[in-house]
This record gives structure tokens, C-alpha cells and sequence, in this order.
């Protein structure tokens, strides 16, 4: 299969070594600087290129921020059957635009980034594949996610963005408070380590993308619930009751067995 990805970041350089040593894979970005560090694929950075190599499916890598705007420069010099899709964590807007390209989609949400995944092992990992779209592109990503060793999850539009905002926006609400109220420490003990490592590491995305998901309409919800436990938990720290504290322990356990 012929396979164009837009962007070579460090997805679009992921999906470029997975795909290029099974398929005729050509990797578009519009700063060259960038294309110096995919290999075994054509390299463009101009639209005719797109037009002569004529893909029957494109990935869609591009930061959150400029996926429709990077879908917008393409769409024109693509053919007309060629199943154009995306990788986005966030898919506000999306299956509305796709409807009106008039091209055949799919959808889907690798649950892993470069930041803490090793992308040399994924078995622990999760993807999500949108069930509206086109059969023929579900089918080829399912058997990409299986040959990784990925879970894989299958969501509506809808459903996927009731998911992340509630698996990405709890963890990274928390982790942006532990960095806000967060000092120096001369000596810190493994537990702080460990948080600060993850602060670093969520606080490397890129800002676009976790503004968009936390601007998710479903992000409020579940942010009142942070703040809902944090004011319980401060009233029981400033009346030292120990027994309301063991009971918000032993329940708070039960959510993480």
C-alpha cells in the first residue's frame, strides 16, 4: 500500500518505521530540516510530490493544533478514493469535517506518546479506533494495533472524548497542581521523584495539545471532582479525625485495585 504521513515528528516518525519496510511509505512536512531523520521513505515538502506519488491512505501526524489546517493544504492533491485518517487526541470537530471532504475516514487514538511510552514495547499499551469511519481503513489499523501488541478500544466520536477527558484530564490537572505548589527540594524522598518526573514529563507536550484537552467541554466535570475530594480531604487533614481518614483511605483504595 502506498501510505503518506503528514509530519514528521515523533509520531509521524514512528508510524514512517512501523509502516515503511512493509509499504511504500513517503513522509510530508513543510520544514525539510525536519524530514532528516526519517529514513527507508520518500521525503516531500511540496504538495505536487503528494499528487505524483498518489497514496491510498494518509496518517495524519501533525501537531493537535494544525491537523485540519495540515488535511486542508493535502486534500486537493490526494485521489479520490484515498482513506484519509488521523491519530489526534482530541476529536472535537473532527468527524464533522471529514464528513464534509466527501473522502472514505478512520479515526483512531494511539493512548501512548514518546514522552513515557517505550516505543519499542508496547504490550502495555492502549489504542482507540473510532467505529465510524471507513471498514477497510478500520481493518488495516486493527492489524497495525494488534502487531504492536496493543489493547485495543473501539469508541464513538462521542465516547472517545468522554474518555480522555476523563483519563487525561484528572492526571494532568494533578500533575499541574503538584508543579504549581511544588519548591525545591535539597533531599527529595522517591515518592516526590517519581511525581516530579512525571510533571517534567507531562509539561515537555506541547501546549496546544494540553489546552485542547483540558478545554474539552467534558474536562469541567471532571475537574469539580478534584476539587470536590481536595476540599474533603482538607477538612479531614484540619480535624484530624482519624477515623474519617481511614475510611477515605480504605476508599480510595478500592479505586485503584
Amino acid at each position: 500500500m502506498r501510505i503518506l504521513i503528514l509530519g514528521a515528528g515523533k509520531m509521524g516518525s514512528f508510524f514512517t518505521d512501523v509502516l515503511s519496510f512493509q509499504h511504500e511509505t513517503a513522509v510530508y512536512d513543510i520544514d525539510p530540516k525536519r524530514l532528516r531523520f526519517v529514513y527507508h521513505c520518500y521525503r516531500f515538502t511540496r504538495t505536487e510530490e503528494i499528487e505524483e506519488f498518489k497514496p491510498e491512505l494518509l496518517i495524519n501526524a501533525v501537531t493537535v493544533k494544525f491537523t485540519i489546517d495540515a488535511f486542508d493544504r493535502v486534500l486537493p492533491y490526494l485521489p479520490k478514493d484515498c482513506i484519509i485518517s488521523d491519530i489526534s487526541s482530541v476529536k472535537t470537530g473532527l468527524k464533522e469535517y471529514y464528513e464534509r471532504t466527501g473522502f472514505r475516514y478512520v479515526s483512531t487514538h494511539p493512548m501512548f506518546g514518546p514522552t513515557f511510552a517505550n516505543l519499542d514495547q508496547l504490550s502495555n499499551e492502549n489504542a482507540i479506533l473510532i467505529s465510524e469511519g471507513d471498514h477497510l481503513g478500520k481493518i488495516f489499523f486493527k492489524d497495525l494495533y494488534l502487531n504492536l501488541g496493543l489493547h485495543i478500544f473501539e469508541y464513538t466520536f462521542e465516547e472517545h472524548d468522554e474518555t480522555v477527558a476523563y483519563s487525561l484530564s484528572i492526571p494532568f490537572v494533578s500533575t499541574f497542581v503538584f508543579a504549581a505548589a511544588m519548591k525545591h527540594q535539597d533531599a527529595p524522598g522517591t515518592t516526590f521523584k517519581r511525581h516530579l518526573a512525571i510533571a517534567k514529563g507531562v509539561l515537555n507536550e506541547d501546549d496546544y495539545l494540553l489546552q485542547e484537552i483540558l478545554f474539552n467541554p467534558r474536562t469541567p466535570a471532571q475537574v469539580e471532582r478534584i476539587r470536590t475530594e481536595m476540599n474533603d480531604l482538607l477538612d479531614i487533614i484540619s480535624q484530624k479525625d482519624s477515623s474519617r481518614m481511614h475510611a477515605y483511605l480504605e476508599k480510595i483504595r478500592l479505586h485503584i485495585k
